[in-house]
């Protein structure tokens, strides 16, 4: 089983793999994780991401693939592999079917984990990661019993510097513009499938589970493989049916009247059952479908809930920003006015030091007389 997970950051992909590592036993092949490990070890490749991850933007495909390579060489990935997190783009893809060519382990299937762009924004705000670990949590869907202390080993919880609403929207931008046309490359392979990954973790994962068990071990697509074998199994029949004598013509056409009765009943019995199971079939979906609907509701309504707190908050900022603001205009004009008291109390003593010595000035013209 060799698969890759595709999907946006913060769809779940990491969640996903961990699950189906612990069910099957495969290799699991994370970029970011390996990523994280360079940059941790201050590695040159490391220090190179590093910058690359901090401001929002994919990490080259020289450092990538250097170490995807090595790690699809080694004899843990010959029971079967998850890739999560690479290719990133149609040119990784195509180097990557050249890799698996000749080290001989071709793809099954690119599964793709899609979930709504609102729906992305609140998960990776949100997320906290277990430093120890690495249980993940979302303090909006999935909190801690305690805060910021992972619920199985009492470790401290991380949230990544990257994970900002600014980070994440250029990431998204990113990803839509080279990540997201994968989907088309490996449609177009038929090896795409698709799983909505909103709603539970576990109702997510069985459904995971169901799409990749369905997969032929070929690689092929089950359409193709289902149209040979029916094919097979006609021509199969019709070569062993054998001519019988002409003597018992009669009792054949007799014995084929009643076997043809009960055959029609047969027939009846069975496209009744298959109506049930097609009735029942589609009330599932038709309840899964309700049960997404209502997910994606919810998740609108609590990112509309923020927005409009978003607002209100910024409003009160305004209104304290304009009372500051005409509070300062008032002290500015008590100021001018006591300015304007002093200068005019100035006048009017200078006014009276001028009287006074024209008074002095007139009673000593008066002496002199």
């Amino acid at each position: 089983m060799r698969i890759i997970l595709l999907g946006a950051p913060g769809s779940g992909k990491g969640t996903q793999a961990k699950e189906l590592v612990s069910k099957y036993g495969l290799a699991h092949i994370s970029t970011g994780d390996l990523l994280r490990e360079a940059v941790a070890n201050q590695t040159p490749l490391g220090i190179r991401a590093k910058t690359a991850m901090d401001a929002g933007q994919l990490v080259s495909d020289d450092i990538v693939l250097g170490m995807i390579e090595e790690k699809l060489s080694s004899p843990e990935t010959d029971s079967g592999f998850i890739l999560d997190g690479f290719p990133r783009n149609i040119p990784q893809a195509e180097e990557l079917d050249n890799m698996l060519d000749k080290v001989g382990k071709q793809l099954h299937a690119g599964l793709l984990i899609d979930v709504d762009f609102q729906v992305l924004m609140q998960r990776l705000t949100g997320r906290r990661t277990c430093e120890d670990c690495g249980q993940m949590y979302n303090i909006h869907t999935t909190p801690p019993r305690i805060d910021s202390q992972c619920d199985k080993c009492g470790g401290s919880l991380l949230h990544r510097a990257d994970d900002n609403e600014a980070t994440i929207g250029n990431r998204l931008r990113v990803y839509e513009a080279q990540t997201a046309p994968l989907i088309e490359y490996y449609r177009k392979q038929g090896k795409l499938r698709t799983v909505q990954g909103v709603g539970e973790i576990d109702d997510i994962f069985t459904t995971v589970v169901r799409v990749i068990e369905s997969l032929p071990s070929s690689g092929g697509s089950n359409s193709d493989n289902n149209v040979v074998s029916i094919s097979l199994a006609a021509s199969e029949t019709k070569t062993t049916v054998k001519k019988k004598p002409a003597a018992k013509k009669k009792a054949a056409t007799k014995k084929k009247g009643s076997k043809k009765k009960v055959a029609t009943k047969k027939k009846s019995t069975t496209k009744k059952k298959a109506k049930k199971k097609v009735a029942t079939k589609k009330k599932s979906t038709t309840k899964k479908k309700a049960k997404k609907k209502v997910a994606k509701k919810k998740a609108k309504k609590k990112v509309a809930k923020k927005k409009a707190k978003k607002k209100v908050a910024k409003k009160k900022a305004k209104k304290k920003v304009a009372k500051k603001k005409a509070k300062k205009k008032v002290a500015k004009k008590k100021v001018k006015k006591k300015v304007a008291k002093k200068k005019a109390k100035k006048k009017v003593a200078k006014k009276k030091a001028k009287k006074k010595v024209a008074k002095k000035k007139a009673k000593k013209k008066t002496k002199r007389r």
